[in-house]
């Protein structure tokens, strides 16, 4: 096989995906109309949601378009649909181990809303209106949960059953913590709620020390897991470069040893990105199918 046809083909395809990409970029930029602030909230998560939609679809253009630009110029079906995969899984993985404080900032975030909501309990607001509030001000991380606990309120689902949804959607050993606080504040509807949730916005204070210390020590991990990653795909696309080198992966037993050293090299990276990451703390409040029936009950009676 000519390494320039495949360069020429893996060129084309990043063309093809690019264009596809800006068109759909362009199509997409049409300006709102004015609407009130908790529209524009609503309409704001939507977007971002819609602008993350367009990226992957984008992205899955375009490794479309690798995949068959490489198995038409090659020939080769497994390096046509490794060359799709790997258009989806570099940015993917290249993510995993570059993004480690996701977590860490979530749980920041779920500590501020916890203190705000105990400042205003403490001077006498109510929980539900409290609660619904608090979207106004909730901390990007969160926003989301919150925005969505929200409308649960505003939509009449019984307090309990809306903070228990809340748990799920945050989906966090220390969100469990915070709703369960929550819970019983709403079932006693006793003064000491707001003093237990500045305690608790305390104790996770000293759990997000603790969590960046352990992310600084993780970071090096990271970095070399990053290095590693970039340093095997471009080794990858050098070979692919080398007719002569590759010639002996176009029978079909060398499709085949073909895929199965790709599928060791995948499992090696999937191996350190897990390795990379914090386990994550069991939950308590968990979900059940029961629950979420009922919630999809009682949904469906409001609507």
């Amino acid at each position: 096989m000519n390494g320039l046809v495949l360069l020429a083909g893996v060129c084309g395809a990043l063309i093809v995906g690019g264009l596809a990409v800006a068109v759909h970029g362009w199509l997409g930029t049409e300006a709102p109309p004015a609407v009130s602030q908790r529209s524009r909230r609503w309409r704001s998560m939507l977007a971002a949601g819609e602008r993350s939609t367009s990226r992957q679809r984008g992205l899955y253009a375009a490794a479309v378009a690798a995949a068959v630009a490489v198995w038409l110029s090659s020939g080769w079906p497994v390096g046509g649909a490794l060359a799709g995969l790997a258009v989806v899984g570099f940015p993917w993985l290249l993510r995993q181990f570059t993004a480690g404080n996701a977590a860490v900032e979530r749980l920041e975030a779920l500590q501020e809303w916890v203190r705000r909501t105990s400042d205003v309990i403490a001077a006498g607001g109510g929980l539900e209106q409290t609660l619904i509030r608090s979207a106004r001000t909730a901390p990007a991380p969160i926003a989301v949960e919150v925005a969505t606990l929200t409308a649960r309120l505003q939509a009449r689902w019984p307090t309990s059953r809306a903070l228990l949804a809340f748990a799920d959607d945050l989906d966090d050993a220390a969100g469990d913590l915070v709703v369960a606080a929550l819970l019983l504040g709403a079932e006693l509807r006793g003064p000491g709620l707001a003093r237990v949730l500045t305690e608790l916005a305390g104790s996770l204070s000293e759990d997000v020390a603790m969590r960046r210390k352990i992310e600084a020590d993780r970071a090096k991990p990271r970095a070399n897991a990053r290095w590693l990653l970039m340093i095997t795909f471009g080794a990858c696309a050098v070979a692919a470069l080398n007719g002569d080198y590759i010639a002996p992966y176009g029978s079909a037993v060398g499709q085949l040893a073909l895929a199965a050293i790709a599928a060791m090299m995948a499992g090696c990276l999937l191996w350190m990105r897990r390795l990379t990451q914090p386990a994550p703390s069991p939950r308590f409040l968990v979900d059940t199918g029961r629950r979420r029936a009922g919630s999809e009950r009682e949904t469906a009676t409001v609507g």
